[in-house]
């Protein structure tokens, strides 16, 4: 692609009225070629989707853990690991990071030591020498979160004392009690319910290979007692839950066993519901890994179909890729993303234009209607018993946990096609269905959460198993701005809904005029998703918020015209804004979310926006895509963090060509949800 910089570049991408630049145009169709390369023949996209180094680490765990070694799969995942580790060595010293640039991350590298040493990699080995150094000066494995401690307690690295006591009665409990699955989220639910069986009867390792990890203790690891907490767990609660933690330990043995047999049963019976084919368990890999042991646990036979289930689920998540090297190597995706991928992949594809675009977007969208969810009362219904479901799930499937989030993203992308075909009617049932279910999940205060409706029972976050801080699925701005985006371009602005939605995105915004992104990183994604959606519901550009939007995007762009932030920009313990906190490098992703914020908000000839796609053609590659090691997806804020590979390939396209198609147009205005 031709390189694109300075001033000469700016009066090149500003062109006249009209199609646009020879250099934009030749950028967006070098993208939408590149995407349309990567649908699958039934219409669909899937691209990667990586997290950190745990959860290859703890898939060679679960192995060892039934005595399983493959030596082969094992040498590609440590080249893998190993690789990450020598990639991050500047910031992290020896150690992992949650992501690519980050700090050292006590858990992450606990766990990828560990299964370095179960791998077989020498303790004297350089590499591992470095990052024992690391973990020490850290403050050494007893620093682990609690999710990290279960796992070590399965192999006999700590005392099960170490871990939390949750017991499976949890089960047992009334819904009115402070407590019970239904308060928590779908992804703490699936993770949680099988992990009570498991630490109830506290089974141990087989562990072929012998190893331990006593050398990267400060303490000594039958000592390990007391668990470090999370930055958001405050008083008096965090004393309140760790007394009542010290008396369910004491008290373990006095649960009668009657009432053990049958909260038992009722976990196996939520788990076994729940399985879900071989897309498993929540269709998140520690929900489907704490599943295989669960059924371990109660003695199912290795031959029975729920177990075998549960395994193949697992097995669909290992990616073999080649590396940088040259090398082939393996990880383990923490889930997939296929109806996300395909929602987005719609939109910028419709963006772009084009008989080829258009057509593949109508194959991608018939896809999408093959994975609608009508039939399943799923989790949700429990704070909402008289929803009729209709809605799509993020994975392959997922029936009991549809995503509001994903829904409005579909709907949207349906909706702009069947106008753009004429008034296409085949999808306005599904339309129909999705949008009732969505306004029917709307939380009190106007907000959207993204699997349940006010799911805000924040005492909960300070519960010794919730040091990670995200056992909740309260409203947030990102994907409540989706949700109104999605009423506002069907014509519903001025209903109950969309008023409220538009009042909880006001209140939403940071006294610095960004909005925090929940499922994205994070300041410009959020601030992005709220744009939109404001947009979308008719506030003018003039109007204040959108104002400091504007110019919050405007002073965080970085000198070479991209926009970037990393992880660390999350609050710690949910408290204020990082002091000093500051842009990352610019990646491809955040840099197109940023321009579509700005011409979103009447922006669209802007200088901002402008340097920005200049930097989107500049940093183009070849083939059409941008590179990215960028960690721009969030799991769990500070905790856990995605790379969407699909992301690099959507995002720029769907920004370049909006700007070319608003150049071709007199009013300049974003007549779109998104």
């Amino acid at each position: 692609m031709p390189s694109l910089s300075g001033s000469a570049d700016l009066a090149a991408l500003k062109g006249s009225p009209g199609p646009g630049s020879p250099e934009l145009e030749q950028a967006v169709n070098a993208a939408a070629q590149h995407l349309l390369a990567h649908q699958r023949p039934d219409g669909h996209w899937v691209f990667e989707l990586e997290a950190d180094c745990t959860i290859p680490a703890e898939y060679v765990m679960l192995h060892h853990f039934f005595g399983r070694i493959q030596p082969e799969k094992e040498a590609r995942i440590a080249r893998y690991l190993r690789r990450v580790q020598a990639e991050q060595l500047d910031n992290c010293g020896g150690g992992w990071p949650l992501f690519h640039g980050g700090p050292l991350d006590i858990s992450c590298s606990v766990k990828a030591y560990f299964a370095l040493k179960l791998i077989g990699d020498d303790a004297g080995a350089p590499h591992m020498l470095a990052a024992r150094k690391a973990i020490l000066a850290a403050g050494g494995a007893e620093r682990s979160n609690v999710f990290t401690r279960s796992t070590l307690a399965l192999f006999g690295a700590v005392p099960w004392r170490a871990v939390p006591m949750m017991p499976p009665e949890i089960m047992l409990l009334p819904r009115w009690f402070p407590f019970h699955i239904s308060k928590i989220s779908y992804w703490a639910r699936t993770v949680l319910v099988p992990l009570t069986v498991v630490i109830a009867n506290r089974p141990q390792a087989q562990n072929p290979t012998g190893a331990t990890i006593e050398e990267i203790f400060l303490t000594p690891p039958e000592q390990v007692k007391e668990w470090a907490g999370g930055a958001h767990q405050a008083e008096p609660w965090a004393t309140l839950f760790k007394g009542l933690d010290g008396a369910l330990h004491r008290a373990r043995k006095l649960f009668p066993r009657t009432h053990r047999a049958r909260a038992e049963a009722a976990c196996e019976r939520f788990v076994t519901e729940r399985l879900n084919g071989e897309d498993g368990l929540g269709a998140i890999y520690p929900a489907m890994a704490n599943a295989v042991m669960m059924y371990h646990c109660m003695g199912v036979p290795a031959d029975d179909p729920r177990l075998l289930t549960a395994w193949s689920s697992i097995e669909k998540l290992v990616q073999d890729r080649t590396a940088p090297d040259g090398e082939v190597e393996t990880y383990v995706q923490p889930c997939l993303s296929p109806v996300w991928d395909t929602a987005l992949a719609s939109h910028a594809l419709l963006e772009a234009g084009g008989g080829e675009e258009r057509s593949a977007v109508g194959r991608g969208l018939d896809w999408l209607m093959t994975k609608e969810i009508t039939d399943v009362q799923g989790d949700w219904s429990w704070q909402r018993p008289n929803l009729k479901p209709g809605g799509w799930a993020f994975q392959y499937e997922n029936a009991h946990y549809p995503d509001v989030d994903d829904t409005a993203v579909v709907v949207l992308a349906m909706d702009r096609y069947r106008r753009e075909a004429g008034g296409d009617a085949k999808y306005d049932p599904a339309i129909r269905r999705a949008t009732d279910w969505t306004v029917g999940m709307q939380s009190k205060g106007g907000g959207w959460g993204a699997f349940d409706a006010d799911n805000t029972f924040h005492y909960l976050n300070h519960i010794p198993f919730a040091d990670h801080g995200a056992l909740l699925d309260p409203p947030t701005a990102d994907v409540s701005g989706r949700c109104l985006a999605m009423l506002a371009q069907l014509g519903r602005g001025e209903e109950t809904a969309s008023k409220h939605a538009i009042e909880y995105l006001l209140r939403e915004q940071e006294a610095d005029g960004s909005w925090y992104g929940r499922w994205g990183v994070n300041y410009v994604y959020g601030t992005w998703s709220a744009l939109t959606a404001l947009n979308a519901a008719g506030l003018a550009p003039e109007h204040q918020a959108v104002r400091r939007g504007v110019a919050w995007l405007v002073q965080h762009q970085n000198e070479d015209g991209g926009w970037g932030e990393d992880g660390m920009t999350y609050p710690e313990g949910g408290g204020t804004r990082p002091k000093g906190w500051q842009p990352g490098p610019s990646s491809a992703s955040q840099t197109a979310w940023a321009i579509l914020g700005l011409m979103a908000s009447g922006e669209a000839d802007h200088p901002a926006v402008q340097r920005g796609a200049a930097w989107l053609v500049q940093n183009q590659k070849e083939d059409g895509d941008w590179p990215e090691e960028d960690y721009t997806g969030t799991g769990f804020p500070r905790v856990f963090y995605l790379r969407y590979h699909g992301y690099r390939r959507i995002f720029p396209l769907w920004a370049l060509a909006r700007l070319r198609n608003l150049r071709a147009s007199n009013t300049r205005r974003v007549m779109h949800g998104l």
